[in-house]
């Protein structure tokens, strides 16, 4: 499925059916009244997250969508029925902006969580409500309001508990398949990971957590460069991100240098992410004959209080100590956040 994280949409609601001019009728009575009834309101539109969804892709295809209108007043008092609301599902993880303002509108974060995008227009009072000693015969009825018409931006961040990055072809994809049932498109070139991929991790008698493979970032991604930053808003709400580094052979001299890359586009990114519990991990130990390169990477971590882990995915070599390390510290964010 081709994903899509972002998306401009135009809602509107019903317009408020308008009041009804009625007077009654009825045999036995020769002077009846005004019995115009009101008009119904104009049906809401309502975002509704959903698990069941995981793109914006819906989005693309259709940018205008209507909520009903609501029916007309009607005689002998009767009310028109509201018009129905229109629920739109997004993925759970969906920031709305007010696409004008850029203002944010809300952020549905929770399975079920609502938010009115657009309210319908009230409907008309009829001639019955018009009526008094002086004006006996009221000959008119209140128009229906008209619903709210607004434009929304749609940005999707994923919910993930553990966010990996690094340079293309640091391995992400590769660790993820390892460590959870996702399946990622994985091969020897950069940029093989164009779309987010997200993967669920258990481990023993911990709850399982979530990691999303975010794209690889390159140098220059602030400015535009590559494919990494136009992801980076879905490591947003990650509670730790393991960064990635590859020190095989193959890879560039200074395993240091490609971290610093990385960590400075985080950075012009958003202090926020930096500022996240993080974690280096060493890729690719197995294609590694000359140790140099790692062990340049772990004095660096050392020296500069930096969890470090090593690991290969072709060999398992590490893995089970990184998951053990990602549910312990989990376990210790998730208690701090809930503490507060």
């Amino acid at each position: 499925m081709q994903f899509i994280d972002y998306a401009e949409i135009m809602v509107t609601a019903g317009n408020g059916g308008r009041g009804c001019v009625s007077f009654r009728r009825e045999k036995y009575v020769p002077k009846g009244g005004p019995d115009g009834g009101d008009g119904g309101r104009g049906g809401h539109v309502i975002f509704r997250a959903t698990r069941e969804l995981n793109t914006l892709l819906d989005f693309r295809y259709k940018r205008e969508y209507t909520a009903q209108k609501g029916q007309h007043g009607m005689g002998q008092r009767m009310h028109g029925k509201d018009g129905a609301d229109l629920v739109i599902p997004v993925p759970v993880g969906t920031l709305i902006r007010d696409a004008e303002s850029g203002r944010i509108a809300d952020d549905l974060v929770s399975e079920g969580q609502k938010f009115i995008a657009a309210r319908g227009g009230r409907g008309g009072q009829g001639n019955q409500h018009f009526a008094t000693a002086t004006r006996q015969v009221p000959r008119f009825a209140q128009p229906g309001e008209e619903g709210e018409v607004r434009r929304f931006s749609l940005e999707l961040k994923l919910l993930a508990d553990v966010g990996l990055v690094g340079l293309p072809n640091a391995g992400k994809s590769t660790l993820i398949s390892v460590i959870s049932s996702a399946r990622p498109k994985i091969a020897d070139y950069p940029f093989t990971t164009i779309v987010p991929n997200l993967g669920v991790v258990k481990f023993g008698d911990y709850a399982s957590f979530v990691v999303a493979d975010i794209p690889g970032l390159i140098e220059g991604a602030h400015q535009g460069v590559g494919l990494g930053f136009q992801f980076l808003r879905h490591i947003e709400r990650t509670r730790i991100f393991l960064h990635l580094v590859d020190v095989s052979d193959a890879a560039d001299e200074d395993p240091v240098a490609q971290y610093r890359i990385i960590t400075r586009e985080l950075e012009i990114y958003g202090k926020e992410i930096t500022a996240k519990h993080h974690a280096v991990v060493a890729t690719k130990i197995d294609a590694a004959t000359d140790k140099k390169k790692l062990d340049l990477l772990m004095k660096y971590c050392k020296t500069n209080h930096i969890d470090f882990h090593a690991i290969s995915a072709a060999t398992n070599s590490g893995i089970k100590e990184l998951i053990r390390y990602l549910a312990e510290i989990l376990s210790k964010v998730r208690s701090e956040a809930d503490s507060h």
